[in-house]
C-alpha cells in the first residue's frame, strides 16, 4: 500500500470518531486501531513479514479559549466529494493555480482523487485566487472549502 495513503488513512482515524478502520486491497490489508498508542498493522496477501508501527499518544491538551475563526470574504468552491486534494496534475507538474491566479468559470483549479479515480474540480465562478485553503495531499471531505475567488 502506498505510505501517502497509509498516512492519509492514519490521519483520518485520528482526527475522527472512528476507533478501528480495516481496508483490504489486492497488495494487502491494513487495520489501524486507534487507542491508547494506537497500532498499525500491515498484511501482505503475499508470505511477507507483518509491519508494526506503534504511535505515540498525544498527551491531551487543556481546552483553549474558543478563537473566532476569520470568515473568508469571497465566493467559496468547495470539494464536491470526499478524496484526495492535489494542486497539480502529476507530482512534477505545475500547479492548476496560485494565489492571485485569474480564473474563468469552468477552469480546472485542482483535482480530488476518491477511490483511485482522478476528479477534475472546476472553478464555479470567474475571478481571482486569493486563498488556498488545503495542503497538497490533504485528504478532504464533502463540501469542505478548497479555494476563494474574489
Amino acid at each position: 500500500m502506498d505510505l501517502r495513503k497509509l498516512k492519509t488513512l492514519i490521519d483520518l482515524v485520528s482526527e475522527s470518531n472512528v476507533s478501528e478502520l480495516e481496508i483490504t486491497e489486492a497488495e494487502g490489508r491494513v487495520r489501524i486501531v486507534k487507542g491508547g498508542g494506537g497500532v498499525v498493522q500491515h498484511y501482505a496477501a503475499a508470505p511477507m513479514p507483518v509491519i508494526e508501527q506503534v504511535a505515540a499518544a498525544a498527551a491531551p491538551l487543556a481546552p483553549l479559549a474558543p478563537v473566532a475563526a476569520p470568515v473568508p470574504t469571497g465566493h467559496v468552491v468547495k470539494s464536491p466529494m470526499v478524496g484526495t486534494f492535489y494542486r497539480a496534475a502529476s507530482p512534477g507538474a505545475k500547479s492548476f493555480v496560485e494565489v492571485g491566479s485569474q480564473v474563468k468559470e469552468g477552469e480546472t483549479v485542482c483535482i480530488v482523487e476518491a477511490m483511485k479515480i482522478l476528479n477534475e474540480i472546476e472553478a464555479d465562478k470567474s475571478g481571482t485566487i486569493v486563498q488556498i485553503l488545503c495542503e497538497n495531499g490533504q485528504a478532504v471531505e464533502y463540501g469542505q472549502p478548497l479555494f476563494i475567488i474574489e
